[in-house]
């Protein structure tokens, strides 16, 4: 009997924003490889969002983070369709969710000797490396761990990845690797300093610095940035009955694996690995953030298996963020690109983890009031997997008697216009579309999400500020002539620029409504969209109870998509896009005997996982909905269908069971049936 409580408005509005916010910063992490929270505010997030799910299954969507892997691969790189799916590991944050990890593990496998292999996580970019006849051939990022993007000849000029390794006979003509690239602290302070020098925008970490260099469109340039792997995976794994077995092989095989790695007879010696490294990480010439720990039989691993988007015989501990103590210097608020106000704190720079720390983010005008943050306050910071420092509390005790709590201002520091905060709303903005921070922030979405690349913070800032550009359609119009009165700028890299802003006219229909920037449509939602819509006239065209019939659209999320649409400067925007050459592909469409249909898919099925059931649907032409709607053809029903199935009988849409489905994706059988 399912006993799942039934969702409120207020637990799906909560959903739809936290999916929101995780997909954006999916997307500034894995994509634009420029992070705006830590990694521990992003698991707070993930795991609300799990929770809520948990709690109430039938608002759990294909499209939601927590079914899925990273982020999508990009257009500028072909796609590679990983052997098996690259899946994340299920954290831990405390010893004590570890032992409770030992403990599923041996109800699982009951009474038998279970030892563990521990290895230190990389602070890296996940990699797949496809060899054949000992020959390396493909190299491929983990993408949505489904499809990455290929970037071949860019891992091939990291030094450590061997282009032939001796494999042994018994191994099959083809296999793949897999591991972390990372790029060492010591290259990473040499490529910050180059930046520095020529006044460009900074690195956050050695974790994005080295995403970035993978993902280059010029293997020189990746060349240059002298990254480094560790590998950790070998599949098949060629006779090797253990973890420990596979690490030995690779490194036999003259791949580069980590040699800070132990076998464990028990959880205890586990814990004690970690307690080593919680204090020994900031030797190392590379950045680490946890510690995994994997059951080292692979026979046990086998009957362990998988759960969703983890395996159940892994574990990926995290360490708790780092702290220290500093004094807030001052407060000043900054303009995003939606005119929200963020308060950020000024601080004292004090070292944290090796790494000088100057400022930290307060969010909104909320949570300084929640911390009491002021001026002259000693406070502690911490910083959470490298990447914004956050002001954990107020040392009160050591306040000034004089101290005021701080307010919000009442003007916009970029524009002088008054600031509004709407009831309900946790943020305060400047309405203002022509507010100069505003501008530049748009305009610095509008060419991340168009991956226009070397069209940085200081280039767009001139182009702004000389007023040869108001909106994204002017790069369109910028000359090799205009570039080179700007600072920074000769005339290869003026060329450079002109040729790469014309490349990013081509794009697709995802990408051009992400660099739209419409309030409440990130990553995930965009691919919504296009995929139902096609065309950019049919979504104008649309309605709210057109958008609310896709499902996965809240009515949020329709109501800021027709009302970006209705406005003026909107379609002026879109207009002028397009008037200056930017063409939106028409994504492929497989044309097969389901063509025209939609199929929701409920339930487990017994012969196919989620995922081959959707690329059968689709390779025949048909169209996999999220949610039940009239529109929808057919319902696909496995075993424990979820609340789908009533809202499709009471509908009336056609009802599959597992040997229908199976049925119809035969051809003989579709033809008759449709």
């Amino acid at each position: 009997m399912n006993t799942a409580l039934k969702p409120d408005q207020k637990a799906q509005a909560r959903v739809l924003e936290l999916r929101s916010l995780i997909d954006r910063a999916n997307r500034q992490y894995y994509e634009l490889d420029q992070p705006e929270i830590t990694d521990a505010e992003y698991d707070a997030l993930f795991r609300e969002l799990v929770d809520l799910e948990t709690q109430y299954p039938e608002l759990i969507t294909p499209d939601s983070p927590t079914q899925r892997v990273g982020g999508p691969p990009s257009d500028a790189f072909a796609k590679v369709t990983h052997r098996t799916p690259m899946l994340s590991l299920g954290n831990a944050f405390d010893r004590d969710e570890v032992r409770e990890f030992d403990k599923r593990v041996r109800r699982a496998v009951g009474d038998v000797k279970v030892e563990y292999v521990t290895e230190l996580k990389i602070d890296g970019l996940a990699m797949s490396l496809l060899y054949e006849d000992g020959r390396y051939k493909i190299g491929a990022t983990r993408g949505d761990g489904y499809v990455g993007e290929d970037v071949t000849a860019n891992v091939k000029t990291i030094s450590s990845v061997p282009l032939s390794v001796t494999v042994p006979p018994e191994f099959p003509r083809a296999f793949e690797v897999r591991g972390e690239v990372y790029m060492p602290k010591r290259s990473f302070q040499r490529l910050n300093a180059e930046l520095a020098a020529e006044g460009k925008p900074l690195f956050a970490n050695p974790r994005n610095a080295a995403a970035g260099a993978v993902r280059q469109l010029d293997p020189r340039i990746t060349a240059r940035r002298r990254l480094d792997t560790f590998i950790y995976a070998l599949d098949p794994p060629g006779g090797a009955r253990s973890q420990e077995q596979i690490l030995n092989r690779l490194a036999e095989m003259g791949f580069h694996v980590n040699t800070n790695r132990r076998t464990h007879p028990d959880i205890d010696a586990v814990i004690g690995f970690l307690d080593v490294w919680q204090e020994k990480r900031h030797e190392l010439d590379y950045g680490i953030d946890g510690i995994v720990i994997k059951v080292n039989d692979l026979g046990q691993q086998a009957e362990l298996g998988f759960v969703s988007r983890s395996p159940r015989w892994a574990l990926a501990f995290k360490f708790p963020p780092e702290q220290a103590e500093t004094i807030v210097d001052d407060i000043k608020v900054y303009v995003g690109r939606t005119g929200a106000i963020t308060p950020v704190a000024w601080l004292t720079p004090v070292q944290i983890g090796g790494t000088t720390v100057s400022r930290a983010t307060l969010h909104n005008e909320d949570e300084v009031a929640r911390k009491d943050v002021r001026p002259g306050d000693h406070v502690i910071i911490q910083r959470a997997g490298d990447v914004i420092p956050e002001v954990v509390r107020v040392l009160t005790e050591k306040r000034s008697p004089s101290s005021r709590p701080w307010h919000m201002p009442k003007k916009c520091p970029e524009c002088g216009t008054d600031l509004v905060r709407e009831p309900g709303e946790a943020a305060t903005r400047c309405i203002n579309p022509t507010c100069p921070a505003q501008v530049l922030e748009h305009f610095r979405h509008f060419v991340g999400s168009l991956d226009i690349e070397g069209l940085g913070y200081a280039t767009l800032q001139q182009l702004i500020d000389r007023k040869l550009v108001t909106d994204p359609a002017d790069l369109y119009h910028l000359t090799k002539e205009q570039l080179l009165t700007l600072d920074g700028f000769a005339d290869r890299s003026a060329q450079n620029l002109v040729d790469r802003i014309a490349a990013s006219k081509s794009t697709t229909f995802l990408r051009f409504l992400s660099a739209l920037a419409i309030n409440h449509v990130g990553w995930t939602m965009a691919g919504l969209l296009a995929d139902h819509f096609g065309t950019i006239d049919r979504l104008e065209a649309a309605g709210v109870d057109d958008l609310l019939a896709i499902g996965g659209v809240g009515p949020t999320v329709a109501e800021d998509v027709h009302e970006y649409f209705q406005r003026p400067e909107s379609r002026r925007l879109i207009g002028r896009l397009l008037e200056a050459g930017i063409e939106i592909k028409q994504p492929e469409r497989r044309e097969g005997p389901l063509s025209g249909k939609t199929l929701v898919l409920t339930g487990t099925l017994s012969s196919l996982t989620r995922g081959e059931a959707e690329e059968r649907i689709k390779a025949l032409g048909g169209a996999v909905g999220s949610g039940v709607s009239k529109k929808t053809d057919y319902l696909v029903v496995g075993t424990d269908p979820g609340s789908k199935l009533e809202k499709a009988q009471r509908l009336k849409i056609p009802i599959l069971d597992e040997a229908a489905f199976l049925a119809l994706l035969k051809d003989d059988g579709m033809k008759a049936s449709i």
